[in-house]
């Protein structure tokens, strides 16, 4: 029987850009994944405000990953009450698919670097190796230092420089630049027609 392999991206995805999509492919791409679900955060921990609202955001995930048959999108933490922790998504992904499916959590390495912080990061390596995107500046080879569970657990991946970030396109949208080509049409139509982000500084 041939192994399955699913990568999980989550993210608060405010809004989704064609950096998290490249990121996405190139990890199908290089890790040969089967398929790809993204998982928009629903209340992240790590940021408690200023988050747009849950449907608006699963939306605009929806609308982005619609045209690639190798993603998908699941509402796993969107419909779940209260803080949300990467290694709580995982069990219950763990769960759903068997251990007969080789998980891969697909991030920038500037978060992995920062997996001290979440929460019980020994077992989020253990549910699923890490895709680590890497950006310029961050060395992987501290983590496998500080954190012994993540060597050979965590695989580095170049992917082509996108300097586009969700944090830039709401300052664009609040000062009325475009974002074309920064984010799918349909996302960009969404943001316009739902009046997001014109409020942020």
């Amino acid at each position: 029987m041939t192994e399955r392999r699913l990568g999980i991206m989550g993210g608060t995805f405010d809004p989704i850009h064609n950096g998290h999509l490249v990121t996405a492919d190139e990890a199908r791409w290089q890790f040969d994944l089967d398929e790809v679900v993204f998982v928009p955060t629903g209340q992240p921990w790590q940021k408690p405000t200023g988050v747009t609202p849950t449907e608006d955001r699963y939306l605009m995930t929806v609308i982005a990953t619609a045209s690639n048959p190798s993603f998908t999108v699941s509402r796993i933490e969107i419909d779940q009450s209260g803080p949300t922790y990467t290694v709580e998504t995982l069990r219950r992904l763990r769960a759903a698919v068997g251990d007969d499916t080789r998980l891969f959590f697909i991030s920038g390495a500037d978060a992995v670097l920062q997996i001290l912080t979440w929460k019980d990061p020994e077992e989020i390596l253990r549910l699923a190796e890490v895709i680590a995107a890497t950006r310029p500046g961050y060395d992987l080879s501290r983590l496998e230092e500080t954190v012994p569970a993540a060597v050979g657990r965590v695989h580095a991946m170049t992917i082509p420089a996108l300097a586009i970030s969700s944090t830039g396109i709401r300052a664009r949208v609040a000062s009325g630049a475009p974002i074309n080509y920064l984010v799918p049409e349909g996302v960009a139509r969404y943001v316009g027609k739902r009046g997001l982000y014109r409020g942020d500084a």
